[in-house]
């Protein structure tokens, strides 16, 4: 597909303005256990899909707020989280994003991460980094090329976490990995959007970010912002991640995630099926 970025951008900033809608932010539905959708998600999400639709006709679209039971994972789809951290959204904490990608040949290949409250738009497009060179970036902050950082040591890193809100059965698990990281790194962060994460990731004001059990909405934009800006996006295990279902994700600048991986994490939690719930 051919995609005008400029097109593109001013969707998801049409679509981020209505984050300032604190009256839609109140009216909220409880979902499950930490998990919840207020109208500003809805209204977000039906904007969006709406203005993809008349601009790019055909192509499948991917939204956290409805079933996507019927999708083909063989063909083009957009990704959508409308509101990615909408806790933060409910309390005004004011680290909320959108995050939009899109999904052909198996993999993302476009994405753009928009935090409306600092106005901050990234961007990547697959193969954009490669094609300009071992030490290029192909991912952008408002226009400007992003790199991961340069840490090579736990002790120098920033780390940003995720708690898995809504599955309290990884309580013990998740905790004891944040002490035994905490102890080793600078300090560790929790941000309550995963896409802002990945986003931070790939312009190296964090080193790595984690989570279990995170969904496509959740992370399909952010993987492709921090593998064009030089890092890498990983399970668990080190093993590329499955861009249909849940499951768990490490971004890094590629040095601190092998490390991660190596000596603090284990196998995969157990999946919990393809429709996960809302961050």
């Amino acid at each position: 597909m051919q995609i005008e970025l400029q097109k593109l951008f001013e969707i998801v900033r049409e679509g981020g303005a209505l984050f300032r809608d604190r009256e839609g932010a109140a009216h909220i539905k409880v979902k499950g256990v930490s998990d919840y959708v207020t109208q500003v998600d809805f209204h977000v999400q039906e904007l969006i899909r709406t203005r993809l639709q008349e601009e790019w006709p055909g192509v499948q679209f991917m939204g956290e707020e409805k079933d996507n039971s019927d999708i083909d994972f063989t063909k083009a789809v957009w990704i959508l989280d409308p509101v990615d951290g909408t806790t933060n959204l409910i309390h005004d904490f004011r680290q909320s994003a959108v995050s939009l990608a899109l999904y052909e040949g198996k993999k993302p290949v476009c994405g753009v991460v928009y935090q409306p409250f600092t106005q901050e738009l990234f961007h990547a497009v697959s193969g954009a980094g490669r094609e300009k060179g071992k030490n290029g970036t192909g991912a952008f902050l408002n226009g400007k090329p992003i790199h991961v950082s340069g840490a090579k040591t736990m002790g120098e890193c920033l780390i940003s976490i995720g708690t898995a809100p809504y599955e309290h059965e990884y309580a013990d698990r998740n905790f004891d990995l944040f002490k035994r990281i905490f102890l080793d790194c600078q300090d560790i962060r929790r941000l309550g959007s995963a896409a802002i994460d990945l986003a931070y990731v790939a312009c190296g004001r964090i080193d790595a970010f984690f989570e279990m059990n995170l969904k496509p909405w959740d992370f399909a934009a952010g993987s492709i912002l921090v593998e064009e800006a030089g890092g890498t996006v990983t399970d668990f295990e080190g093993n590329s991640p499955d861009f249909w279902k849940k499951g768990s994700i490490l971004g890094s600048n590629g040095t601190i995630g092998r490390l991660l991986v190596e000596k603090y994490m284990g196998g995969e939690p157990e999946g919990r099926g393809r429709n996960g719930r809302k961050r």
